[in-house]
């Protein structure tokens, strides 16, 4: 099975689901969009604290978190996910276009630019490296270990076969600077632990024994799938077409009165298009994603559509439901290969 929903809280799903290397994070917004969303952004930071907790404590060093959220939900929750040792990388903006507001604003009332926005941001768990018996960021750590073996630093061109790359690249204390590759990263370990100091060997190790192999090295940097001219605003109408959800007759959030079987039957339904841009961004087939907070399940039906082994949680019976339903018809056309 391509899938798992666990039905119910997913604190008690988080220790029994295999290691992620992508979570998916569309939970509180601070609008009452759901039954238990907060009324405002203020109490976002701790209906997240337990969740970003764990996911700290389950990640290996690559995984990523997309976070979805609007503008200030997102930045009110930022200074948790830093402290918990998630690194911001960009924000990714949904611009659902002005159709989103038509007949919904009033001009001689609103006293703002009317919003058609969500944000959408990625996060990499923070790599940080022993040497010398603290724990460095790993651009610090890769030149005070060459450093420590005793070595100067224009060796590193000698190690790796170049003219100067090396010393520019992947020793330099400046911004711009390059994650080793593999081979070369194996070429630096191997020179270090071959010609520095005997007496602090070894040099570049996780766990003082041994030296990092390539191998190890290239499972510690989140993947990335470029795709050239995709850039990080995305201008996809909000989702009103067939994939669109409705019916069932029951509110869909607190804030929500009177539904018909037209109304949407989750109000923060994402378009599967958007959620395989960001899953095929950072994953290959066999990974695994992880979506806490499931609701119709858009990130883990695109997950399994895709060959991606996915996780999700949803705590309410309807909404659980729907995503059974949406994951089990995901599994079926992944199965056949048809197209989808």
């Amino acid at each position: 099975m391509p899938y798992e929903l666990h039905r119910g809280d997913v604190a008690e799903a988080y220790e029994t689901w295999p290691t992620p290397d992508v979570i998916m994070s569309d939970g509180a917004y601070g609008v009452r969009g759901f039954v238990g969303d907060t009324v405002d952004a203020e109490g976002l930071t701790e209906w997240y604290r337990p969740h970003v907790e764990a996911w700290t404590r389950r990640a290996h060093p690559g995984t990523v978190l997309w976070f979805w959220n609007t503008e200030v939900g997102w930045a009110t929750v930022h200074a948790l996910l830093v402290e918990n040792g998630w690194d911001y990388v960009q924000t990714v903006v949904w611009d659902k276009g002005i159709a989103h507001v038509a007949g919904n604003v009033n001009g001689k009332t609103i006293r703002r630019f009317p919003v058609v926005t969500e944000v959408v941001v990625l996060y990499q768990r923070r790599l940080t490296m022993p040497s010398a018996g603290e724990m460095l960021p790993v651009q610090k750590w890769m030149r005070a270990e060459w450093q420590r073996a005793g070595l100067a630093l224009n060796r590193a061109n000698e190690a790796c076969g170049v003219r100067n790359a090396a010393t520019r690249k992947y020793l330099t204390q400046d911004w711009l600077w390059y994650w080793p590759p593999a081979e070369m990263m194996q070429r630096l370990v191997d020179y270090a632990n071959e010609h520095g100091d005997p007496s602090g060997w070894p040099y570049y190790s996780l766990d003082g024994t041994r030296p990092v192999t390539g191998k190890e090295w290239a499972t510690m940097r989140y993947r990335w799938n470029h795709v050239h001219g995709l850039t990080n605003v995305w201008q996809h109408g909000a989702l009103r077409s067939s994939e669109r959800i409705r019916g069932g007759g029951e509110r869909s959030a607190p804030r929500t009165h009177n539904p018909t079987e037209a109304s949407a039957a989750h109000l923060n339904q994402k378009p599967l298009e958007l959620m395989r841009r960001l899953i095929n961004a950072v994953t290959e087939p066999e990974d695994v994603l992880w979506e806490p907070f499931g609701g119709t399940a858009s990130g883990s039906v695109a997950a399994v559509e895709g060959g991606r082994a996915a996780y999700a949680a949803e705590m309410q019976d309807r909404f659980a439901d729907i995503a059974e339903k949406r994951l089990a018809e995901a599994a079926q056309w992944e199965v056949s290969g048809l197209p989808k």
